[in-house]
């Protein structure tokens, strides 16, 4: 026969409140394990003779809760092989909030160990009824031990067990300041439905971990908000506003929107975000990037619209081909440098490709490269994507011969030859700056820069002057000019 480990719950109250039929259970055994004597029915059971053996030894021997579940899963494992038959009672009901009931029923199964729940009331039921709440409205049960802010939804009603001692206390405050204010409630509820015991204060949230009555019965409970303060901090809320936007109620510009209306948009969101990194203004890089964001959603919105995609299938292609392409990170693969994982990537995406029934050997080497890349940077994954099969210039030597014969060409062209002449020198160029290492678009962005911060100081030199270019004469501006310049 096979060996059986029954498990039941001791609820959330005094003996008087344990059912009936539990009762009996507990008194017909030689001895009941329980995961811990810090309960209010143990200690009235061991007065009515019943013998009790504990696992609290178990929590000074590890600093995790992990480890202290493991052991204790395993010894439960042990003792019922050898035992044949055995009770564990654990607080609550066995199969809320109770990580060693769940071990023991995945490990019992490799062992030929029966685990039988027999039930038990759990501390949720006086919890709602000491707070008066109603659960139907959006509610969430939420380990403090392994807490997120991910986790965290401000509309629902939340209730944070296993908030053991003021250590955990500050991690959940630390977890959940990452979502609400520092003033938003929060009720520290302990022993909740045992006569005596029961202790319930409402605090501040920044007040959480000064507390100093936390222990193995207590728990947090934060009630939900509506606060747009909160709620506009969600992104479940952006979408909200965004597909209102999008509504027959919304606005009259957003209705009328388009993929391709919207197309210069995302380009200039995009450079305006470039221009917040070159300046290294992160105020103004949030409020960009949040620019860019709205176009992300809002392409994602017309396309729920016209029954493509959504949102959601956007992240789940993102998050997977990340997963898929990172094989060194997710997977058994590693990688030591950048060089490996960047030819990791390279070969996970043309497995894709190969997926998909694209055979890389039909495409152009030149494929991939997007035709709307500024030019410079255009021309210079051109030379790269080149370069990777042989077609490049052996040394740099040869490129600045072709720099200068292009240039050559250039002033012998006529007017109808010069644009395409000047092209090929400024292709010549980038070839240059491919051979340097310098990423062209980024060296003319620096000139670009330089140019403004000069040309300004002659501005405000103007200015201080009262004088206007036309009065002023070229050695007096290329003097500030000169002058701007000493100072960077």
């Amino acid at each position: 026969m096979a060996a059986r480990i029954q498990v039941l719950g001791l609820g959330a109250g005094d003996l008087e409140q344990l059912p009936l039929g539990m009762y009996k259970q507990i008194k017909k055994v030689q001895k009941l394990y329980v995961r811990t004597k810090e309960h209010p029915v143990i200690d009235e059971l061991v007065r009515e003779g019943v013998q009790v053996e504990s696992f609290d030894h178990v929590y000074l021997q590890h600093g995790g809760f992990d480890e202290v579940y493991e052991q204790i899963s395993r010894e439960l494992l042990d003792k019922a092989e050898q035992e044949q038959e055995i009770l564990y009672a654990v607080p609550g009901h066995p199969l809320v909030a109770e990580r060693t009931v769940q071990l023991l029923l995945e490990k019992a199964r490799s062992q030929q160990v029966e685990v039988q729940v027999l039930g038990g009331q759990s501390f949720l039921d006086p919890l709602f009824a000491r707070l008066a709440i109603d659960p139907i409205e959006g509610f969430a049960l939420l380990d403090a031990t392994r807490l997120t802010a991910q986790q965290i939804n401000p509309e629902l009603h939340t209730v944070i067990a296993q908030v053991y001692d003021q250590l955990t206390a500050s991690d959940v405050k630390l977890t959940l300041m990452e979502v609400l204010p520092d003033e938003h409630p929060v009720t520290i509820v302990t022993a909740v439905g045992a006569a005596g015991m029961e202790h319930v204060e409402t605090v501040p949230l920044y007040e959480l971990d000064h507390h100093q009555g936390f222990g193995n019965l207590s728990l947090v409970y934060v009630q939900p908000t509506q606060d747009d303060t909160v709620r506009n901090r969600q992104f479940a809320r952006l979408r909200e506003i965004v597909a209102i936007l999008r509504s027959p109620e919304g606005c009259p510009w957003d209705r009328e929107q388009t993929h391709q209306s919207l197309r210069k948009n995302l380009i200039e969101e995009s450079f305006e975000v470039l221009e917040a990194i070159d300046e290294d203004d992160p105020d103004g890089m949030c409020e960009e990037l949040g620019d860019l964001l709205l176009q992300v959603l809002l392409h994602s919105q017309i396309a729920v619209e016209n029954g493509d995609f959504s949102i959601d299938d956007v992240i789940l292609g993102l998050n997977e081909k990340l997963i898929r392409r990172h094989p060194h990170v997710f997977g058994e693969r590693h990688a030591d440098d950048a060089n490996e994982a960047f030819a990791t990537w390279q070969e996970v995406k043309a497995a894709e490709k190969a997926a998909k029934g694209i055979d890389p050997q039909e495409l152009s080497q030149l494929h991939g490269i997007p035709r709307e890349l500024p030019a410079l940077m255009y021309a210079y994954k051109l030379q790269k994507k080149a370069a990777e099969v042989g077609f490049d210039w052996d040394n740099v030597a040869d490129v600045e011969k072709k720099i200068e014969e292009e240039y050559e060409e250039v002033k012998q062209a006529t007017a109808e030859e010069r644009a395409g002449e000047l092209g090929d020198l400024l292709f010549a160029v980038v070839n240059l700056a491919r051979f340097y290492k310098i990423d062209p678009e980024e060296a003319l962005r620096l000139t670009n820069r330089k140019f403004t911060r000069r040309f300004q100081y002659i501005e405000k030199k103007l200015k201080e002057t009262g004088k206007t270019f036309s009065e002023s004469s070229l050695p007096e501006l290329d003097k500030w000019w000169d002058e701007a310049k000493a100072t960077e």
